[in-house]
């Protein structure tokens, strides 16, 4: 029986193998008739046999992912040997003293340079041929940067200026972060707290808003994840929970999601996600703003919207004059976002749009039309938003699963308790009660506290404890000692909660959080979990992974 190909195991080479023949596949896939010449073309191109591209289509339709389209027995080419990891380090090193220099020392240079560090270590030296291939695997800008210098990079590997633009439906997908400049007040003694941030996405070909995200931390890879999944899957659901009517048919998966160089648009978990659903990622050029004019600009009409209501900070401090922005703030998050939702389809998709001379709303369906192939849908609408949750690899250890220095423990973990039996663990900051782990032959289960004593917590929650410890002296540090530290927190937070601000804004940061962990977004829940201390109020999410 052959294994199924891990998406996030798989050599760079063997993936990006995969998102090639995903774009010639992807419409050969949805015909229900396979020309015989297009067929002829993408063996061609794929360099594949007949009966090797029909095996692979037959894979694609059944789950169209990328990583369907990969090869099923991974592996090195025929005669190939993998160095052990200190020759490689050895090979990085010399590549850092020797070869990325601006003298540009050839590759017989660098190649004499690891011979000599492989006999003062001891080990033998790989063949000038293998230099020559770790050379060739470098990230090239990297090594032309430091080798011929910064602006000769540049030169050389910038993209061709030019307007982003769009000729149907969901071909680009903007996406970007935004301070709001209103403050609002917590629920319980609707007191100023701060001002949240905005994750918004737009389609550039209809200028319909594809999907926000309001939240009180600061833009992280979680941002992002629930903004891309609320862009793809149809917005019913979301809007039935917050009990609103109104017209959002914007859904489903974009061809290209273009973003800024901020580090949350950079994650693996991000890149892998996106790339597994067909999905490109097109990072902004550095220091050429125009490139995300779309997604500033609806900024900028969704903020001017914004300084109409009460608490707004206006745009700068002038303009705001002697008008006090926290005394005269009024809404909560939740009003907020129920605001936000009104104003969008309501208002912004209603209203004739300058730069198209009709209204986003109408301007989606001529753009949908104008769509080579319908618009897909996620394979898997459940797991969608945990293909692109944060994760780490780990050992099942006799006693579990440990991931930031607390325990997870299931029955099913047990036939690879103690037996080095590596595994991902898929986690939500928002509740780190469970997680998901992710072995071999496609296993997939959700994991919970060993402890089910132990009540919900955030990322947040733990590492303020983990920085309060540290700062006490605190040498040894175990899940006990943690849980004990966020419950006290927990109670002088409840005792501190509406006599300042700052406990006010924790209390609430953290109560959203955790309420999102319970949500529909979050992680399955595949057994009940004993919950206590939930009269605790939560401390605040201070950080994000």
């Amino acid at each position: 029986m052959t294994k199924r190909p891990d998406k996030l195991s798989a050599s760079e080479a063997a993936w990006t193998k995969a998102v090639t023949r995903e774009a010639l596949i992807r419409p050969l896939a949805a015909a229900s008739r396979i020309p015989a010449l297009k067929f002829a073309r993408v063996c061609r191109e794929l360099d594949l046999r007949r009966s090797r591209l029909y095996e692979l289509i037959a894979l694609y339709r059944a789950a169209p992912v990328v990583s369907s389209l990969l090869d099923e027995v991974p592996g090195q080419a025929k005669g190939g040997r993998r160095l052990l990891p200190h020759v490689e380090e050895v090979i990085e090193a010399a590549m850092r003293d020797t070869y990325r220099r601006r003298e540009r020392p050839t590759a017989k240079a660098l190649h004499d340079r690891v011979r000599q560090l492989c006999h003062e270590a001891g080990v033998a030296a790989p063949s000038v041929k293998t230099v020559r291939a770790r050379i060739r695997q470098a990230d090239q800008k990297a090594l032309y940067r430091d080798r011929e210098g910064a602006k000769a990079a540049q030169e050389r590997f910038a993209p061709v200026v030019q307007e982003y633009c769009a000729d149907y439906a969901f071909q680009v997908v903007q996406i970007d972060h935004t301070l709001v400049d209103l403050f609002i007040v917590d629920t319980v003694h609707r007191r100023p707290l701060q001002r949240p941030w905005l994750t918004l996405a737009i389609d550039i070909a209809s200028r319909m808003v594809a999907g926000f995200h309001v939240s009180l931390e600061s833009p992280s890879s979680t941002s992002v994840a629930l903004v891309v999944q609320q862009l793809v899957l149809p917005k019913g659901p979301w809007l039935e929970d917050r009990n609103m009517e109104a017209d959002w048919p914007a859904h489903g998966l974009p061809d290209i999601i273009h973003l800024d160089n901020a580090r949350e648009f950079h994650g693996k978990a991000l890149v892998r996600g996106a790339a597994e659903h067909g999905i490109s990622l097109v990072h902004r050029p550095v220091q050429r703003p125009h490139y995300g004019a779309h997604i500033e600009r609806l900024i900028g009409t969704m903020m001017g919207a914004v300084h109409m209501l009460p608490g707004s900070t206006s745009s700068n401090v002038s303009d705001r004059g002697a008008y006090d922005s926290e005394k005269q703030s009024v809404m909560t998050m939740d009003e907020l976002e129920r605001w936000l939702t009104l104003q969008i389809t309501g208002r912004y998709h209603a209203e004739i749009h300058r730069g198209l001379g009709l209204p986003p709303r109408l301007a989606w369906d001529d753009s949908l039309a104008d769509r080579p192939y319908p618009l897909r849908l996620p394979h898997d609408p459940g797991q969608f938003l945990k293909d692109f949750l944060p994760f780490e690899e780990r050992f099942v250890r006799r006693d579990g699963i440990h991931l930031f220095g607390i325990r997870y423990w299931d029955d099913v973990l047990s036939p690879w308790a103690g037996r080095g039996q590596r595994v991902r663990v898929r986690y939500d900051p928002r509740d780190l009660s469970r997680v998901q782990v992710e072995g071999a032959d496609s296993f997939v289960w959700t994991v919970h506290f060993a402890d089910l004593r132990h009540p919900r917590i955030t990322l947040g929650e733990h590492r303020v404890a983990l920085a309060a410890l540290r700062a006490r002296g605190a040498r040894a540090v175990n899940e006990d000692l943690i849980f004990s530290t966020i419950a006290e927190q927990r109670r002088l937070l409840a005792e501190a909660t509406g006599r300042t601000r700052a406990a006010r804004r924790n209390a609430e940061r953290s109560e959203r959080a955790l309420s999102a962990g319970r949500s529909r977004d979050a992680l399955p829940v595949d057994q009940p979990v004993l919950e206590i201390f939930e009269e605790l109020p939560p401390l605040s999410v201070e950080e994000w992974s």
